[in-house]
């Protein structure tokens, strides 16, 4: 069921939302100063690809930066972020077809509100027995 769900994902919002994502991290690594961004954005780039069957966890060891590069994120891009996802993921849940994939967009809310200090891992090492 998870490979139906990412690869409808995939073809119809997943794609150009890791596109922009894609592309905000090229901006951050092109202003250097921005390189923790850039590679947050990548990270989410790959999870928005192929977000079922895959968990946002804490890390346990993130530090001091990891709190304040999330400010930074929260004020320059992450409510905005977060709001697009929430809006698609309401539109999406609107139609019966369309709830897993408003779902995932909510899914995706936390790590684009919050990218620093977390790390993405397999459900299954998650949750065990999860299939």
């Amino acid at each position: 069921m998870r490979l139906i769900l990412n690869l409808i994902w995939l073809i119809l919002c997943g794609w150009w939302i890791a596109i922009l994502y894609f592309l905000a991290g090229i901006i951050a690594f092109i202003l250097i100063i921005t390189i923790p961004f850039g590679i947050a954005a990548w990270r989410i780039a790959n999870y928005a690809l192929w977000p079922f069957g895959r968990s946002i966890v804490r890390r346990p060891r993130a530090g001091i930066g990891s709190l304040i590069g999330n400010i930074i994120w929260i004020i320059l891009l992450g409510w905005e972020l977060a709001l697009g996802h929430l809006i698609s993921g309401t539109l999406l849940c609107l139609t019966i077809i369309g709830i897993p994939l408003g779902l995932a967009n909510f899914k995706l809310i936390p790590i684009s509100l919050l990218p620093l200090g977390v790390q993405i891992v397999p459900s299954d090492e998650l949750y065990p027995g999860y299939r």
